[in-house]
């Protein structure tokens, strides 16, 4: 694409579009110019919509997917090239709602068990400990811990909002030694240089290997911690709008998914045929002397 990759990503920036969006945007567009050989700015709406189906069709990708690629190239012909398209004939998919798949607080024992250089430990507490994102945990700089307030400062997350986040106190112990052993002075967990963050791929790959090494088959990602943290705080009574400040959702509606996985919820629902049948439930015969 060349210079209308530069216009696009000027475009995602001026705008105020995370890092990882603009990627996501970018290399959709870089996509559908492949899949046709040809420069996007030659292309049609007929052939975005066959795109479409190749993505559908051939690729099967996710609905999240797809709506993420269909973004994207709306962003790049509305925008970027100012096209006076009705951008509804480049529609997005119908979305569903897909339950995560919470690992049991067991499950994260036997994880953090075998997780003993602080380092990674840390990340992953924080992740599991006070529900943050990836991204979140990359760019937490080392003056954003206040230890003394027990809060984590997460600035610029998922929005572009800032918000402050309980810091248990097992964390600030693991943190204290993390510090005392790597002294990091810009990002608390830097990657291959001081100036930037650890990387998402050594974040995941590593966390692949200590799955394994607990012996843990269920798919468990850096953001599955986040949902375990949501998850297990409903189990254990905690307030839904404070979760939801911590998780920093801007729809309540977001949060109360984690009621359809949390166990106390489910637990607590009683299927009307305990009442319907219950009277007719013949009682045990009483024993014969």
């Amino acid at each position: 694409m060349g210079k209308l990759r530069d216009l696009m990503t000027r475009d995602l920036t001026i705008r105020g579009y995370s890092e990882g969006t603009r990627d996501h945007y970018v290399h959709a567009v870089e996509r559908l110019a492949r899949y046709f050989k040809k420069s996007p700015d030659l292309l049609t709406i007929e052939d975005i919509n066959q795109f479409q189906m190749h993505l559908v069709k051939d690729l099967k990708v996710s609905w999240s997917s797809f709506n993420v690629a269909v973004a994207g190239i709306r962003f790049f012909y509305k925008t970027t090239l100012k096209r006076d398209w009705d951008l509804k004939l480049v529609p997005y998919r119908r979305t569903g709602r897909k339950l995560p798949e919470v690992p049991s607080e067991e499950e994260i024992v036997r994880l953090f068990s075998v997780i003993h250089e602080p380092k990674d430990r840390s990340v992953y507490m924080i992740a599991y400990g006070c529900g943050l994102r990836l991204g979140e945990i990359r760019n937490l700089r080392v003056s954003d811990i206040d230890s003394h307030r027990m809060m984590i400062r997460v600035q610029q997350g998922k929005g572009r909002k800032d918000r402050y986040v309980p810091l248990p106190e097992p964390l600030v112990l693991m943190l204290r030694d993390y510090w005392r052993k790597y002294r990091p002075k810009t990002y608390l967990f830097n990657g291959r240089f001081e100036d930037s963050p650890i990387s998402n791929c050594q974040v995941q790959e590593k966390l692949r290997v200590y799955l394994v090494k607990a012996g843990l088959t269920k798919r468990i990602t850096p953001h599955t911690l986040r949902h375990a943290y949501a998850t297990h705080s409903l189990e254990k009574g905690g307030n839904i709008r404070v979760i939801q400040e911590i998780l920093g959702h801007r729809s309540l509606r977001t949060t109360e998914n984690y009621t359809h996985v949390a166990k106390n919820y489910l637990a607590n629902a009683k299927s009307p045929l305990e009442t319907v049948l219950g009277a007719q439930t013949p009682k045990e015969s009483e024993p014969k002397p």
